[in-house]
Formats: C-alpha cells, structure tokens, sequence
C-alpha cells in the first residue's frame, strides 16, 4: 500500500501544476497566439512565464506521486483483499484470484452502488 495522505496531497498538487500549465495557454489562444511557433510576441511574456511555473508544479507532483508508488512497493504494508471497501463483486474474491474467480456462484442481494449495508450505515436506515 501507497501512503494515502501523500497521495490525496499529491492529487491536488497535480491538479493545480496541470490548470497554472495549460490554463494560461488557453487564454493565449483566445487572445490570438498562433499554435507550434518557436517564438511568440511580447504581449504573451506573463502567460508563457506562468505555464513554465506550471509545467515545474506538474512534473514536482508526478514525481513525488511516482516516489510514494515506489516507496509503496518496497516498504509499504501489503494490501489486503479489499483494502479500499469496494461492494461489487470484483472485491469478493480473493487476490490473487482462484483458476474460476468463484470458488461458490454468488448470491447477489443488492446493486453495485447500494453501500447502506457498509461502515455502519444500516443503523441510520432504521
């Protein structure tokens, strides 16, 4: 398992490094920027030096992203069957998973998004 708060941080951080990347590109293809030129005018300064930042903020984020998956696969606990909760029938079976995926039919008694029957929910249903 990968650590989940330096996951969550990083997802954000990648959100903002991708929008400060290409956000500013969109303006200045609004404002008329031609696209593929090497040089561009003096007009787009501010919103070129914005993208760069951007495209610093983006790969800092992938790269720490890429080192907590490293840092999962090497010292981080190892994951249990279903170690995020899912209910639909995938996360019923064992990983690995046998040669027929079921050892016994299953029986399903609820949709793939009905989660009241989880993490206590069904006291508050009565």
């Amino acid at each position: 398992m990968y650590n989940e708060r330096v996951a969550k941080v990083t997802a954000y951080w990648i959100a903002i490094g991708f929008n400060t990347l290409y956000f500013p590109m969109f303006i200045m293809g609004y404002m008329g920027m031609p696209r593929r030129y090497y040089d561009y005018l003096p007009e787009f300064q501010t919103y070129q030096v914005i993208s760069t930042i951007g495209s610093w903020i983006l790969v800092s984020g992938i790269l720490v992203m890429l080192a907590n998956l490293i840092s999962g696969l090497r010292s981080g606990k190892r994951a249990t069957d279903n170690p995020w909760g899912g209910t639909t029938l995938e996360w019923t079976v064992a990983s690995p998973p046998p040669l027929e995926n079921f050892d016994e039919i299953p029986v399903v008694t609820a949709g793939p998004y009905d989660h009241h029957h989880i993490h206590g929910q069904e006291e508050n249903k009565k």
